[in-house]
């Protein structure tokens, strides 16, 4: 779950995974950090339930009223009440369809009374035909994690973020060179840091991350990207990236957690700093 607080009114929230045990201090959060916003979005990279968990508890207390996913049908073989929910905002007047290149107010687009999110949709490309295959499958109830979109976000001047949602190595591999990746500071891993979605060599080199964090799945399963400066979110536990302009203060609620290729310029925020990423 992750959530961009923008220099701006516009706050965005990244898929959902909400637990009894933090559900509470997590959304309470989330209501603090947009409190004032005039636009909220909640953006779903794909209906897999580690990434909409406890989304009808947000809705329930944020009431979410611009709710971004890929045209889907998908069904569950097991459906639970966050999914139901996804399925209820997914067929709503709430919904907004995402694809490459989509444009809106004030996701990428500004306006006189309110300036852009600088976000974009760099995938699905609807009319591919192996997204199309992965769609299918989906809505005949096999897993969405093919589905996923990628999204960027960009700050003038500043980071550049990429999220991948569950992408699958062997899926990417047959979708490299229909998309042209850019240059990106920041990358969450897809799958979770799993081997199951190492990205593919040509993409990485494309998009030539300085950080790749690395979601919490289970340790024997990662791939921890040899070569690249990498977070792991197991031992880090929450992530803040503060993005000014030229340059990123990290934090983490971990006390004991450090890296060795940030820059020490003596930041101070909320949780436990742990280095500068000049860009």
């Amino acid at each position: 779950m992750f959530y961009i607080g923008h220099n701006s009114d516009n706050f965005s929230i990244i898929d959902c995974f909400l637990s009894d045990d933090n559900e509470e201090r997590i959304v309470k959060e989330i209501k603090h950090a947009h409190s004032g916003k005039g636009i909220t979005r909640f953006i779903s990279t794909h209906p897999d339930e580690d990434h909409i968990s406890g989304l009808e508890y947000l809705d329930y207390n944020i009431d979410i009223l611009n709710f971004y996913c890929v045209k889907n049908n998908v069904i569950k073989k097991e459906e639970t009440k966050d999914f139901n929910h996804y399925c209820f905002l997914r067929d709503s007047k709430k919904a907004y369809y995402i694809e490459r290149g989509c444009t809106r107010k004030w996701m990428n687009q500004a306006c006189e009374e309110r300036g852009t999110a600088g976000i974009e949709i760099l995938w699905p490309i609807v009319n591919n035909v192996d997204y199309k295959e992965a769609l299918r499958m989906a809505e005949e109830g096999e897993s969405p994690n093919n589905i996923s979109a990628i999204i960027k976000y960009s700050l003038e001047d500043g980071a550049s973020v990429l999220w991948m949602g569950d992408l699958e190595t062997d899926f990417m591999e047959k979708i490299k060179d229909e998309i042209v990746l850019p240059k990106i500071d920041i990358l969450f891993a897809p799958h979770h840091g799993r081997d199951t979605g190492k990205i593919p060599a040509d993409w990485l080199k494309k998009m030539d991350p300085k950080i790749i964090v690395i979601g919490e799945a289970p340790s024997e399963d990662l791939n921890y990207y040899n070569g690249y400066n990498i977070i792991t979110q197991n031992s880090a536990a929450d992530i803040t990236f503060e993005c000014l302009t030229k340059k990123v203060n990290v934090f983490v609620s971990n006390p004991s957690y450090s890296v060795d290729f940030l820059n020490n310029e003596y930041a101070s925020g909320d949780d436990y700093y742990i280095g500068t990423l000049n860009l």
